[in-house]
């Protein structure tokens, strides 16, 4: 029976490795682990905790009784004492020292931190690897000229590769911004119920170096840096909106790139992987639409539009804290990583399969070609002894002319033929088609791709070697 509603979050798009760190062993066996960070680092710090009930509290990490753990909130009606008292049966010798001196955003909020910073790394490492296949893709067409676009109008030609790098360029954005994140990422502590941490300054016997103390402790203990200087009862909530505003970022980028796909496989372009035995639409069997990339664009406005949600609760938090954050806060975070993670697990596989049509390309270069060598063709007229104003006006009415055909008629673009017949210009056709190489069209674009590519892009992506992305759940 399926009579519950099961996001397609977790059953068609994101990674089991992303799906795990928002998972509830992933949650509770974090809030067991700082517990114990927290009863270790008391005991270090002086209090009456001795090491066989910390020993007690390691054994017991894992083997989580959810049963149990809901009887007990159905009955407090607090998941964070449901779980204390869950715990403490588990541990009966370190029952009365469990959650000591401690808040439920001890847990609750330090959890949070701890689970968006691994699922930020997660996101990282799977931008570069978007990034080692963009860069592949772009040296391997950087020489290939194609029609570029502006207002999406044919404009002077660019390099298929020249175009990846533009795809590039912002994932590289958003892995500066991913990696700073990650930088400065701190854990909120234990600061107590008002921020004041009053309570650890009694346990303490109002020694406050050892308050002090303990946070620093705390958070290497838990990998980090250290804590947040001061806060309330919670971490700040602007945190949140800071990593839904990279997630965005990410997003954005992604919808960028497959945006493109969709309308240069609409040209013939370029496409995305279609597998063997894919259907590409159930009622037209010649169809290959742009499945994949169409559900990049359609996750990316779910994740900007998500981003709204942490930004306005940050705004409304009262005072030293207030609970309207928390029923939005573990849905929106949530899901905001993993449609990122579903987002860049469709990037990695379009890009890992690009297919390019060099045939289509030359065609619809060629087909404008003549119009964008206008240019070159008036300056070597010039340079025979030509006037440049007559000139431009000749070229003008031709180009007028020729283009009508196109549109009107239907009919090729004869704009060689008109001009090699204008004795005000002095060339053969012959000669106009030698200035028709594509690539001397391109400018810049072969050189920039590969310097940008080997000197910016590769060299951001060094550190994420395949051994360090290992397994990153690819599900498309």
């Amino acid at each position: 029976m399926n009579e519950s509603y099961i996001s397609p979050l977790s059953t068609r798009y994101a990674s089991k490795e992303m799906q795990y760190l928002f998972s509830a062993d992933m949650k509770f066996s974090t809030w067991r682990r700082l517990w114990i960070a927290l009863a270790e680092t008391e005991r270090q710090l002086g209090l009456d905790i001795s090491e066989e009930q910390i020993e007690e509290m390691k054994a017991h990490i894992d083997d989580i009784d959810y049963a149990k753990a809901a009887e007990y909130e159905n009955a407090v009606r607090h998941d964070v004492m449901a779980h204390v008292l869950t715990f403490g049966e588990a541990c009966p010798k370190a029952k009365p020292i469990i959650h000591l001196g401690a808040t439920s955003c001890y847990v609750g909020d330090n959890t949070d931190l701890i689970i968006m910073h691994k699922a930020l790394e997660l996101v990282a490492a799977k931008v570069a690897a978007v990034v080692k296949n963009l860069s592949d893709f772009a040296l391997k067409y950087k020489d290939m000229p194609c029609l570029a676009f502006t207002h999406f109008q044919p404009a002077q030609p660019t390099t298929v590769g020249k175009r990846a790098t533009l795809w590039i360029n912002e994932l590289l954005l958003d892995l500066e911004n991913i990696e700073f994140m990650l930088q400065k990422a701190k854990l909120l502590g234990s600061k107590g119920t008002t921020g004041t941490q009053a309570s650890f300054l009694e346990l303490f016997d109002g020694d406050y170096e050892k308050v002090k103390q303990l946070d620093g402790i705390i958070a290497e203990k838990m990998g980090f840096c250290g804590c947040y200087p001061v806060s309330g009862q919670t971490y700040s909530r602007k945190i949140d909106s800071e990593y839904l505003s990279i997630l965005s970022a990410v997003a954005q980028s992604a919808a960028k790139f497959a945006t493109d796909l969709r309308l240069l496989q609409h040209m013939k372009e370029l496409e995305e992987p279609f597998e063997k035995k894919q259907i590409g639409s159930s009622a037209m069997a010649y169809k290959r639409n742009p499945m994949r990339s169409e559900r990049i664009c359609s996750l990316a406005r779910y994740v900007c539009a998500d981003a709204l949600n942490p930004a306005i609760t940050a705004s409304t938090q009262w005072l030293e804290r207030t609970l309207d954050d928390s029923a939005n806060k573990r849905i929106s975070v949530a899901e905001g990583f993993l449609a990122v993670d579903a987002i860049l697990n469709l990037y990695i596989n379009v890009t890992g399969g690009l297919v390019v049509y060099p045939k289509m390309i030359a065609r619809h270069l060629n087909a404008e070609l003549p119009f964008m060598a206008t240019e070159n063709i008036l300056m070597d007229a010039v340079k025979r002894g030509g006037d440049r104003q007559e000139l431009h006006e000749h070229i003008r009415q031709h180009s007028v002319a020729s283009a009508k055909r196109v549109k009107e008629e239907g009919a090729d673009c004869d704009l060689l033929t008109r001009i090699a017949a204008d004795p005000a210009f002095g060339v053969s056709y012959e000669e106009l088609l030698k200035i028709m190489e594509p690539s001397n069209f391109v400018g810049c674009a072969p050189m920039q791709t590969e310097d940008f590519v080997t000197r910016y892009a590769l060299p951001a992506i060094e550190k994420y070697t395949s051994d360090a992305l290992g397994d990153i759940g690819i599900h498309v």
